[in-house]
């Protein structure tokens, strides 16, 4: 096992994959490819769009890793970070590293192969650290039945942390996202998707 300062001090930059550090392991994952770079991509523009439509002090990195504790860090797909929060960081301006859950409004996950970590370790771990919102968008239904319901159909799931707990809920079709940290936005799940 190794902390998360010795992971920082490891990572390959350049790389053809991501690492995330899960407790004290490394975990080498592949970088986002096809469809699932597309969704990612359209995800963050749609948000940045809204995020300058309500003049909201928020903005979505090109990258970071948030260290949820000493033997973990995890590099989502999208985060939106909160502008006025970051002077708080200590490790932003040399590492892009997050270490407070109040600097992160949104965290999205595009689901792949390893959907048990999106639905089971990452909800929980970002739980945990109190961030306030958690996308996990399953274009494929890839997700176990207990997650996505049966049929398994393509669907994002929102969770939103109320009194310290992830609250879940589940958009399909033409359902529009509803989103608390959001509530200007405009978008279906079908144009998500």
């Amino acid at each position: 096992p190794i902390t998360f300062d010795e992971f920082m001090a490891w990572y390959p930059e350049n790389s053809e994959y991501r690492y995330e550090l899960r407790r004290g392991m490394v975990v080498e994952m592949p970088k986002p490819k096809g469809k699932h770079s597309k969704l990612a991509g359209d995800l963050a523009f749609e948000l940045g769009t809204a995020i300058r439509r309500a003049h909201y002090s928020y903005f979505i990195p090109k990258e970071c890793v948030i260290k949820l504790s000493n033997d973990m860090g995890y590099e989502p797909d999208v985060v939106v970070l909160d502008e006025t929060e970051i002077a708080n960081e200590p490790r932003w301006e040399r590492e892009s590293v997050i270490t407070r859950g109040q600097s992160i409004k949104l965290v999205v996950k595009v689901v792949s192969t390893n959907w048990r970590d999106d639905y089971l370790l990452k909800l929980a771990d970002y739980e945990a650290f109190g961030i306030q919102e958690y996308w996990i968008v399953d274009y494929l239904g890839l997700g176990g039945r207990r997650y996505i319901g049966s049929p398994k159909q393509p669907t994002l799931t929102l969770c939103h942390l109320v009194d310290g707990e992830f609250e879940l809920q589940q958009f399909r079709g033409s359902q529009p996202i509803v989103s608390p940290t959001f509530s200007e936005l405009s978008l279906t799940v079908d144009q998500v998707f």
